[in-house]
Formats: C-alpha cells, sequence, structure tokens
C-alpha cells in the first residue's frame, strides 16, 4: 500500500496554495489603495483570522508533509493504522480552510475544530505506532 503518497501530494499543494495566500496578504498590506485602512485593523477581526488561516495551513502541510515521510517507514505497521493516520492528516487541513470559510463565508467554526482534532489524533496516533513499528521490516 502507498499510504502517505498522498499526503505528501496534497500537502505540497497545500503549501503552494497558502503561500499564494501569504502573497495575497503581504499585497493587501503593502500595496493595495485602501492599505492603511487595512494595516490599520492588523491585528484584530478578520486581518488576524485571514494571518492564522496563512500559518496554519502551511504548518498543517508540512505535519502532512512529515506524517508521509512517517508513514513510508512504517512498514509493519497495519494497513489499517496507516491509513488512518493518513485520513486524519488530510482531515486536518479543514482546519485552515474552516478558518478561511469563516472570514470569507461566514460558515461554522466547526471545521476548524474538526481539523485540529483530526490533525491532533494524527500527529498523537503516528507517534504511538511509530514507537511499536519504527525500523521493523
Amino acid at each position: 500500500m502507498k499510504t502517505g503518497r498522498f499526503n505528501a501530494g496534497v500537502a505540497l499543494i497545500m503549501m503552494a496554495g497558502y503561500m499564494v495566500y501569504g502573497f495575497l496578504l503581504i499585497y493587501l498590506r503593502d500595496f493595495a489603495p485602501d492599505k492603511e485602512a487595512w494595516v490599520a485593523s492588523y491585528s484584530v477581526g478578520k486581518h488576524f483570522e485571514a494571518r492564522l488561516a496563512h500559518v496554519h495551513g502551511n504548518l498543517f502541510a508540512l505535519l502532512n508533509l512529515a506524517l508521509a515521510f512517517v508513514l513510508v517507514r512504517l512498514t509493519s505497521a497495519s494497513d489499517r493504522a496507516r491509513t488512518a493516520i493518513a485520513a486524519l492528516g488530510l482531515a486536518g487541513l479543514l482546519m485552515p480552510a474552516g478558518i478561511l470559510g469563516e472570514v470569507y463565508l461566514g460558515l461554522s467554526p466547526i471545521f476548524v475544530l474538526i481539523g485540529a482534532f483530526a490533525m491532533t489524533a494524527s500527529v498523537g496516533l503516528a507517534g504511538v505506532v511509530s514507537l511499536r513499528h519504527w525500523g521493523e521490516r
């Protein structure tokens, strides 16, 4: 089974997307016609949450990339455990997407909570499985 490959691919694509989003935030802060108003509210409300989405999007993409490399090493772990780690890691990407959904679409914060829980569970489960199976063939 190639569990982890999808995590790596999605992670790199998401990282590129959140990097582009970061460029948009830089434009709004430094070059947009109403940049003074944007800067004045930079640390509160939607602007703060937009920065949170950018930072957490890249962090969670990096975590999925790390999970992909860990999953490659866990060949002796069960497919079920490896699939759960991979799926929870990908579900964790709901957190930064949920923040953006709140900011731009007025969505419920439930996606943020689901994503945060899923990523925490994925990393924790990967740690437990790594302690049991790391280096085994």
